[in-house]
């Protein structure tokens, strides 16, 4: 039987009927705004990093082109030097294997643009940073520059000797309190100091028999210890890094290193012993940006 309703009921009725269709409406609205906000911030924050990424490869490249620059110009400026000055003599040693570290960046870089390695911590900057700065101070030294009024004693280095080994920042203090323009015996001590300095980075790091059990073909000097070629070798292998390019980049830029201590120990200099302020400016600085690079490959 068909249930029978006032007008005043209907007129409910069709009134419930249609909040209900206003609720149903209204619902389905919010949800579309909901949707429609989510799909906003998605798109702003895809945006964002679409702008900042890009921003970084601009910063990236741009910083990569003034390496490059830089590097071109140390090396033109050397090459210069090498057949107009006399004063390469001094600096065989450093020429020598300053060409070196320059072959040796060269297969770094070839590795990557071959694709053989993917350079996954951006080493290949790094080292191309390191060569120009190699470069750089032998041309310092080839044809000396004001180092003004900087201080022989303040450094660059802050917490990456000390991160390694709190001795380590010791020995460098040390270091720099012997390298006294004054002090004739300036450069031979801090040679002496800064060459151990960089050994005890990578032992501290790269500790013999860490090596040995890592690698029992391990390279042995000989007396039988871990070769400085092999503590390298383990070192960038702990990221994944050690490819053989990198690893003789590395290795030819520590010989870089301490050829140019070979040469300040043997080299002639002013009265007395006494080096002039600018070589020993330009000595302590590519130290310390040796130290520096090396803390970024072996931490």
């Amino acid at each position: 039987m068909v249930r029978r309703v006032s007008p005043a009921q209907f007129r409910s009725m069709i009134r419930q009927a249609e909040q209900k269709q206003r609720r149903a409406v209204d619902q389905a609205n919010r949800a579309i705004r909901d949707y429609n906000r989510t799909v906003d911030d998605f798109n702003r924050k895809q945006r964002q990093a679409v702008a900042e990424y890009n921003r970084e490869v601009r910063s990236t490249n741009a910083r990569v082109r003034a390496d490059r620059t830089r590097l071109q110009n140390e090396l033109r400026r050397l090459s210069a030097s090498r057949t107009t000055s006399t004063v390469t003599v001094r600096y065989r040693t450093s020429t020598s294997l300053i060409t070196a570290v320059g072959q040796s960046f060269g297969g770094v870089e070839s590795a990557v643009e071959s694709g053989r390695w993917a350079d996954p911590d951006n080493l290949l900057d790094l080292a191309e940073g390191e060569t120009a700065d190699s470069v750089a101070a032998l041309n310092r030294l080839i044809a000396p520059e004001d180092p003004g009024e900087g201080d022989l004693r303040s450094t660059a280095l802050t917490t990456e000797l000390t991160d390694i080994d709190p001795e380590l920042h010791a020995r460098w203090t040390g270091a720099l309190f012997a390298l006294n323009p004054k002090n004739p015996d300036a450069a031979r001590h801090f040679c002496t100091s800064a060459r151990e300095l960089i050994t005890m980075m990578l032992d501290r790091e790269a500790p013999d028999s860490v090596v040995k059990a890592a690698n029992p073909d391990y390279l042995d000097t000989p007396s039988g210890g871990v070769s400085r070629r092999a503590k390298i070798h383990y070192c960038l292998g702990r990221k994944g890094n050690d490819i053989e390019e990198m690893v003789e980049f590395v290795h030819a830029d520590i010989d870089g290193v301490i050829g140019l201590f070979d040469d300040f120990n043997r080299g002639t200099h002013g009265a007395a012993g006494r080096f002039p302020l600018a070589e020993l400016v330009v000595l302590k600085d590519r130290v310390e940006r040796a130290v520096k690079f090396l803390y970024r490959i072996i931490r």
